[in-house]
């Protein structure tokens, strides 16, 4: 039989994508998808509604989050997957970073709003109750201003770093971040980590502490990792090894990314499987991924 066709990073409404978390996992199955991750950012709070809806779907759902970790200006997301989702540890944080996204946001809209058309309200309008607000919801407010004409167009204009509107959020390290998964039962694979012209964003000592803390892989196939960047990547997974991943970081119609351009090879979807003592993926009928 060929290899399940396994994407491991999507983003619902829950925090930037545009669709609600079951309509996502439904999305996953017509797209001919036999295992999807829910990862949204800084939360669980869609695992229910995802779960569900994959128990009517020939559909395996691997619960998990994006972890958001920097180093000093530099932002690096960590993917947990299979986490215990009311793990204190876990919960106080990623309540944490929410609360300073949301604070981060909200400064933002006030310099924004002195020079254009928007207020906070227009933000909010633009996401889920409950949401994780963050600049994805700001460019969607300054699309229905009529002020850009779609989410790439507002990070690349007034939302960009060099706009003077843009202030970085607080969050903890790519390391903190680690050993918080790991805490938590999940498995952390670093996402799209060679996403910049530079190549990957940490160097190979940074990587080696990660490993030592309990890094269990690098997502390789992404469509914003850079192919000098991958090439890196390989090397270090195989010298430390890690298992690699490859995923679509679906945002609906928020980005241009689609379902399933980007897949997992089984080996590394067992190897989360296996290491995960948080939760488990949730099988829906007749998925062949189990």
């Amino acid at each position: 039989m060929p290899d399940p066709f396994i994407d491991l990073h999507t983003h619902s409404s829950v925090s930037d994508g545009t669709e609600p978390p079951a309509a996502l996992v439904r999305a996953a199955a017509a797209a001919g998808l036999d295992g999807v991750a829910l990862t949204d950012h800084d939360t669980t709070s869609g695992w229910d509604e995802a779960v569900a809806a994959v128990r009517e779907l020939p559909l395996t759902l691997v619960p998990g989050l994006e972890l958001s970790t920097r180093v000093g200006y530099r932002s690096v997301h960590v993917l947990g997957y299979l986490v215990d989702p009311a793990d204190p540890g876990l919960v106080a944080e990623t309540g944490r970073i929410r609360e300073g996204r949301l604070s981060r946001a909200r400064r933002m809209v006030d310099r924004i709003g002195q020079d254009h058309p928007i207020t906070w309200e227009d933000v909010l309008a633009q996401a889920r109750r409950g949401a994780t607000i963050g600049r994805p919801h700001i460019a969607d407010a300054l699309v229905a201003r009529g002020l850009e004409s779609d989410r790439s167009a507002a990070f690349r204009g007034i939302l960009h770093p060099a706009s003077g509107y843009y202030e970085p959020h607080d969050a903890p390290s790519p390391l903190r971040g680690v050993e918080l998964i790991r805490a938590a039962g999940g498995v952390p694979v670093i996402a799209h980590p060679a996403a910049s012209s530079r190549g990957v964003v940490m160097d190979e000592d940074d990587l080696r502490e990660l490993v030592d803390a309990g890094l269990g892989g690098v997502e390789v196939d992404h469509r914003e990792n850079v192919a000098h960047g991958k090439r890196t990547l390989l090397e270090w997974a195989d010298r430390y090894g890690l298992f690699v991943t490859g995923s679509s970081d679906y945002h609906g119609t928020g980005k241009p990314n689609r379902l399933g351009e980007h897949r997992t090879a089984r080996h590394a979807f067992d190897a989360i499987v296996t290491q995960a003592t948080g939760s488990a993926p949730v099988v829906g009928p007749g998925s062949r991924l189990s």
